[in-house]
């Protein structure tokens, strides 16, 4: 009896493991946009695209400030914080962006 339950168990497990496990859908949400130095405070050399999520921020990997205009022009990444759509994922310390979608200001 107790051999027919392990291989009854060593079956299930066999079979979960085995299948394929299915990405996590992204989702399209806005953040705070900017440049993380000159506006998120944070580390780093020169002008770099930031988002803001939860409070916290992260370098974005996949665009680039100087793709959104004037980095440091009036309505700038590095002269002001912005709103953005994005679609992307953390990834260590920084989101991976497969959208980025510079909202008008308000």
């Amino acid at each position: 009896m107790k051999n027919i339950l392990s291989i009854i168990l060593f079956f299930f497990i066999t079979i979960g493991n085995s299948q394929e496990k299915k990405p996590t859908q992204q989702k399209k949400q806005v953040v705070e946009a900017s440049c993380g130095q000159c506006q998120f405070g944070m580390k780093g050399h020169g002008c770099d695209l930031a988002v803001r999520i939860d409070g916290k921020s992260y370098f974005v990997e996949g665009t680039h400030i100087d793709k959104h205009g004037d980095a440091h022009a009036e309505d700038g990444f590095c002269q002001t914080i912005r709103k953005a759509e994005v679609i992307g994922t953390i990834k260590d310390t920084v989101f991976v962006v497969s959208h980025f979608k510079l909202l008008p200001k308000k």
